[in-house]
Protein backbone atom coordinates (compact mmCIF):
# COMPACT_ATOMS: atom_id res chain seq x y z
CA UNK A 1 0.00 0.00 0.00
CA UNK A 2 1.15 3.71 -0.96
CA UNK A 3 -0.29 6.63 -1.60
CA UNK A 4 -2.79 6.45 1.16
CA UNK A 5 -4.59 10.03 1.64
CA UNK A 6 -8.20 11.18 2.87
CA UNK A 7 -10.52 10.87 5.94
CA UNK A 8 -13.04 8.64 5.48
CA UNK A 9 -16.46 8.42 8.15
CA UNK A 10 -17.83 5.20 8.10
CA UNK A 11 -19.86 2.89 10.80
CA UNK A 12 -18.32 -0.45 12.55
CA UNK A 13 -21.13 -2.97 12.49
CA UNK A 14 -21.95 -5.31 15.94
CA UNK A 15 -19.65 -7.90 15.12
CA UNK A 16 -16.54 -5.45 14.42
CA UNK A 17 -16.84 -5.40 10.92
CA UNK A 18 -15.76 -2.27 9.60
CA UNK A 19 -16.19 -1.20 5.56
CA UNK A 20 -12.83 0.26 3.94
CA UNK A 21 -13.72 3.03 1.21
CA UNK A 22 -12.67 2.33 -1.82
CA UNK A 23 -9.69 5.01 -2.15
CA UNK A 24 -8.33 2.88 0.88
CA UNK A 25 -8.77 -0.42 -0.76
CA UNK A 26 -7.30 0.20 -3.95
CA UNK A 27 -4.24 -2.49 -4.76
CA UNK A 28 -5.74 -4.63 -2.16
CA UNK A 29 -7.63 -7.70 -3.22
CA UNK A 30 -9.41 -10.95 -0.55
CA UNK A 31 -6.15 -12.18 -0.65
CA UNK A 32 -4.16 -9.37 0.70
CA UNK A 33 -3.23 -10.02 4.44
CA UNK A 34 -3.34 -7.29 6.80
CA UNK A 35 -1.77 -6.25 9.86
CA UNK A 36 -4.05 -4.32 12.34
CA UNK A 37 -1.68 -2.44 15.33
CA UNK A 38 -2.58 -0.75 18.52
CA UNK A 39 -1.37 2.71 18.93
CA UNK A 40 -1.58 2.44 23.13
CA UNK A 41 0.29 5.79 23.73
CA UNK A 42 -2.72 7.98 21.22
CA UNK A 43 -5.27 5.28 20.90
CA UNK A 44 -5.78 4.42 17.28
CA UNK A 45 -5.40 1.43 15.09
CA UNK A 46 -2.84 1.49 12.14
CA UNK A 47 -3.64 -1.09 9.43
CA UNK A 48 -0.89 -2.16 7.21
CA UNK A 49 -0.38 -5.10 4.75
CA UNK A 50 2.33 -7.38 6.30
CA UNK A 51 5.01 -6.61 3.67
CA UNK A 52 4.89 -2.84 5.24
CA UNK A 53 4.58 -4.03 8.76
CA UNK A 54 7.76 -5.80 8.18
CA UNK A 55 9.33 -2.53 6.13
CA UNK A 56 7.49 -0.47 9.40
CA UNK A 57 9.45 -2.85 12.16
CA UNK A 58 12.89 -2.80 9.94
CA UNK A 59 12.69 0.82 10.51
CA UNK A 60 12.35 0.78 13.98
CA UNK A 61 15.47 -1.49 14.52
CA UNK A 62 17.23 0.25 12.05
CA UNK A 63 17.59 3.48 14.63
CA UNK A 64 18.94 0.93 16.92
CA UNK A 65 21.63 -0.51 15.02
CA UNK A 66 19.39 -3.30 13.20
CA UNK A 67 17.35 -6.04 14.67
CA UNK A 68 19.73 -8.01 16.78
CA UNK A 69 18.36 -11.44 17.80
CA UNK A 70 21.48 -11.02 21.10
CA UNK A 71 20.11 -8.69 22.03
CA UNK A 72 17.49 -9.08 24.47
CA UNK A 73 15.37 -5.40 24.39
CA UNK A 74 15.31 -6.30 20.61
CA UNK A 75 14.01 -9.36 21.52
CA UNK A 76 11.30 -8.16 23.66
CA UNK A 77 10.20 -5.43 21.92
CA UNK A 78 9.77 -7.85 18.52
CA UNK A 79 7.72 -9.90 20.84
CA UNK A 80 5.72 -7.23 22.00
CA UNK A 81 5.27 -5.66 18.65
CA UNK A 82 4.29 -8.90 17.04
CA UNK A 83 1.79 -10.04 19.92
CA UNK A 84 0.16 -6.66 19.62
CA UNK A 85 -0.65 -7.36 15.97
CA UNK A 86 -3.24 -8.77 14.94
CA UNK A 87 -3.74 -10.42 11.35
CA UNK A 88 -6.82 -9.47 9.42
CA UNK A 89 -8.31 -9.26 5.32
CA UNK A 90 -11.09 -8.13 3.61
CA UNK A 91 -13.95 -9.71 2.78
CA UNK A 92 -15.76 -10.13 -0.03
CA UNK A 93 -17.85 -7.00 -0.09
CA UNK A 94 -14.65 -4.63 1.42
CA UNK A 95 -14.75 -5.38 5.07
CA UNK A 96 -12.23 -5.99 7.60
CA UNK A 97 -13.08 -6.98 11.15
CA UNK A 98 -11.77 -5.55 14.23
CA UNK A 99 -10.99 -8.22 17.28
CA UNK A 100 -12.76 -7.00 19.88
CA UNK A 101 -9.27 -6.08 22.45
CA UNK A 102 -8.18 -4.01 19.82
CA UNK A 103 -11.55 -2.04 19.22
CA UNK A 104 -11.67 -1.40 23.38
CA UNK A 105 -8.16 -0.23 23.36
CA UNK A 106 -9.20 2.17 20.41
CA UNK A 107 -12.63 2.64 22.45
CA UNK A 108 -13.90 1.46 18.75
CA UNK A 109 -17.67 1.05 19.23
CA UNK A 110 -19.71 2.57 16.40
CA UNK A 111 -18.51 6.09 14.72
CA UNK A 112 -14.86 5.36 12.65
CA UNK A 113 -12.28 7.96 10.92
CA UNK A 114 -10.05 6.11 8.52
CA UNK A 115 -6.84 8.34 7.57
CA UNK A 116 -4.70 7.36 5.13
CA UNK A 117 -0.92 8.17 6.01
CA UNK A 118 1.26 7.80 2.97
CA UNK A 119 1.92 3.57 3.43
CA UNK A 120 -0.77 2.59 5.95
CA UNK A 121 -4.21 3.97 7.16
CA UNK A 122 -5.18 4.76 10.44
CA UNK A 123 -8.72 3.56 12.68
CA UNK A 124 -10.11 6.71 14.78
CA UNK A 125 -13.06 7.06 17.03
CA UNK A 126 -14.87 9.20 15.41
CA UNK A 127 -15.09 11.59 18.45
CA UNK A 128 -11.29 11.28 19.58
CA UNK A 129 -10.50 11.97 15.74
CA UNK A 130 -12.42 14.86 16.01
CA UNK A 131 -10.43 16.04 19.37
CA UNK A 132 -7.51 15.29 17.98
CA UNK A 133 -8.13 17.40 14.96
CA UNK A 134 -9.18 20.62 16.68
CA UNK A 135 -6.08 20.64 18.95
CA UNK A 136 -3.91 20.70 16.46
CA UNK A 137 -2.86 24.02 14.39
CA UNK A 138 -1.58 23.10 11.24
CA UNK A 139 0.54 26.33 10.65
CA UNK A 140 2.05 26.11 13.75
CA UNK A 141 3.36 22.43 12.36
CA UNK A 142 4.47 23.79 9.20
CA UNK A 143 6.10 26.87 10.71
CA UNK A 144 7.21 26.28 13.94
CA UNK A 145 10.40 25.23 15.20
CA UNK A 146 8.80 24.03 18.55
CA UNK A 147 7.79 20.67 19.41
CA UNK A 148 4.22 20.16 19.82
CA UNK A 149 2.34 17.01 21.77
CA UNK A 150 -1.68 16.06 21.80
CA UNK A 151 -2.43 14.53 25.16
CA UNK A 152 -5.52 12.27 24.90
Amino acid sequence: MSGLFGEYRHKIDAKGRLSLPAALRKGLTEDTQLVVVPNVKTGFLSVYTVEAFEAWQDALFEKKGGYNPGDRMHVMLRTKLNASAMPAKIDAVGRITLVAKQREMASLEKDAVLVGNTDHFEIWDAVRWDEFQSSIDLDELLFSQGVLTWKK
